[in-house]
């Protein structure tokens, strides 16, 4: 069975339109990858969780705080497949975030391989509201589709 996932897309109107929230994976895989590298905040849901309650928790432990919305304003935006076969769940919803509030948890990691030493890194390094074209390049290249989902959305309302 594959990992699932479940994750917030939280949007907001920016001058130049709609903005969405991207994070940018921690550590020393991701440190120097930027275009397809970004993410919607997001983790892992174990048995017995539901996935939205993952997804907001998620959020708050990403980037610091809960995230500043109605719960009533979230809109499920479905599940995508990612390359290696993860399965993310995702909603959306307009709010706001400081990214220079962010402060992410951490997790631990041998580094470097093989050397007996292990380092903190933090699960998320950076935040950024980027255009919908923009998040298009920046995100995982799976879940550019919840770009084009929020459009959607947005459309029918």
């Amino acid at each position: 069975m594959p990992k699932q996932s479940a994750g917030l897309l939280l949007y907001r109107r920016g001058s130049g339109g709609i903005e969405v929230l991207l994070v940018h994976p921690g550590g020393p895989f991701w440190a120097r990858k930027d275009d397809g590298a970004w993410s919607i905040p997001k983790g892992e849901v174990e048995p017995g969780e539901e996935a939205l309650e993952v997804a907001l928790r998620e959020f708050e432990e990403e980037l610091g705080s809960p995230p500043a919305i109605e719960r009533e304003a979230l809109v499920d935006l479905g599940a995508i497949r990612q390359k290696a076969g993860k399965i993310v769940a995702a909603w959306c919803a307009e709010g706001d975030f400081d990214p220079s509030g962010l402060r992410s948890n951490t997790f631990s990691l041998e580094w470097p391989p093989r050397s007996g030493q292990r380092r903190e890194f933090p699960e998320v390094d950076r935040a950024c509201w980027y255009s919908l074209a923009d998040a298009r390049v920046k995100l995982l290249e799976a879940q550019a589709e919840l770009i084009d989902r929020l459009e959607a959305v947005l459309e029918a309302r």
